[in-house]
Order: C-alpha cells, then structure tokens, then sequence
C-alpha cells in the first residue's frame, strides 16, 4: 500500500482517528477493550498491534497522566498513528513505536509498562478466508504475530504488579490460559460478548496480572445488539462520551 492510501476521519468518544479507506479499520473490538480496562492508575501504557491508535488514544483520555507508547509493525499503519497522535493533541504524551512486537525484548525494557493492552490477530492463517489487503490480513490472522508471541512479549513488558488486557476468540481461550501459564500471567477476569442474548460469544475480554494470586471473576455477558437489533444501553454508554 503506497504511502498516499487515501483516508477517512472517524470518530469515537472524543477521540478521533484517520483510517486508511481499503486497510484496517477498527472495530466495536477496539471500543470493548478500552472500556474493560478498569485499572485505577496507570503511568504507563503500550498498545502492543496499535493500528490507528484508536485503543491508546482512548486510554489517553481515560488516564490524563500516563505516558502512552503505540507500538506497530506495519509502516502504513505506523505513521497513521503519528498523524492521529497529532490530531488528537497528544504528542506530550502518546508515541508511535514502529517495531516488530516479536523482537520487543530489542527494543523496549523489560517491566516498564503499569498497563499493557492488545487486539491482537485471532485467526490461525490457516484456517478461514484471508482479508483482503496486506493490513486487514495481518490484523485478523496471525501472519506476523502468533498468539504465543504476543504473550510472551505482554509477560515482559508488564510491571509487577500490573495488567495485561486483551480481546480474543473464545475458541482458543484454552490456548491463551495455557500461554499465560508458560509465562507466568495469572487470568483475573473475563467477560464474554454476545451478539445478542441467543447468540454465542464470538469475543471475550481478558485481564491478566503477572505472577499473581490464582483467581478468576467472570462477569456477567455483555450483548451488543438487543431484541430489535439496536445497540442495547450498555453499547450506547460505551461509545458516549
């Protein structure tokens, strides 16, 4: 994708973002994530497979006093991110990362982030149709990031005493329980997210602590859609501001 993609301007909250027209685009996935992070405090923060930024732009607002890192992979994404950090006034605080998130112990310190969060790629590129585009494939399947690496680099980043947020496929929950396991992250809560109340959950948010105590809060589901295909009212608070 050439460096003159063209783009539109979104909005979500008060937070708003370019997109590239044909590429990624963010999804209610990025909105969910930033409204789970429920933290009282936060210093530090890396989106790790920031996009656009939308997540760590979010956050930004939430935690007025955290310094904000969007680490990327793709450059069309990457300074998508530098002209959004602009746009939203933000550059004091918030800063692109152009690195490959598999090779992050090369790049960033280790426990250094009070706060780490992701939208990572969910499907295996084997199974299901590819997206269409270089950055809509490599955000939906694990073309540049597998789930094990992702892990791996979230367990090093976090600070004792920390969180790790992500949203993920509830099919492969047992994966990621068994590679939080490997890397001493201990799941804390999870929520699942229905369509609707007759649909199964096609997401589910995840919370993590490093190294810490066993114990797991699931929280109630949350629908998306209510009976006449509206956004029920807990959809409608999350994308007010």
């Amino acid at each position: 994708m050439s460096g003159t993609a063209e783009t539109t301007l979104d909005g979500i909250r008060d937070v708003k973002v370019y997109q590239n027209r044909d590429g990624y685009r963010f999804s209610v996935d990025a909105v969910l994530l930033y409204d789970f992070v429920n933290v009282r405090h936060a210093g530090t923060i890396i989106d790790l497979g920031a996009g656009s930024g939308i997540i760590g732009l979010l956050l930004a607002k939430k935690y007025p006093e955290a310094r904000i890192h969007l680490a990327e992979l793709q450059e069309t994404l990457f300074r998508l991110e530098k002209r959004n950090i602009e746009l939203n006034n933000m550059g004091e605080r918030v800063e692109a990362i152009l690195t490959d998130i598999r090779n992050i112990r090369g790049s960033l310190p280790a426990m250094s982030y009070d706060l780490v969060v992701s939208n990572p790629p969910f499907r295996k590129s084997t199974s299901g149709l590819l997206s269409l585009g270089e950055e809509r494939a490599a955000a939906r399947h694990e073309l540049s990031l597998t789930l094990p690496e992702l892990v791996e680099a979230a367990a090093y980043l976090v600070k004792p005493g920390g969180r790790f947020f992500m949203i993920y496929h509830p099919e492969r929950l047992a994966e990621v329980f068994h590679e939080f396991k490997r890397n001493r992250l201990e799941p804390k809560r999870i929520r699942f997210v229905h369509n609707n109340a007759a649909a199964v959950s096609k997401m589910v948010l995840i919370e993590a602590s490093i190294a810490g105590r066993t114990g797991l809060k699931i929280e109630p589901p949350l629908f998306v859609y209510d009976g006449s295909g509206a956004y029920t009212d807990e959809l409608k608070a999350v994308f007010e501001v």
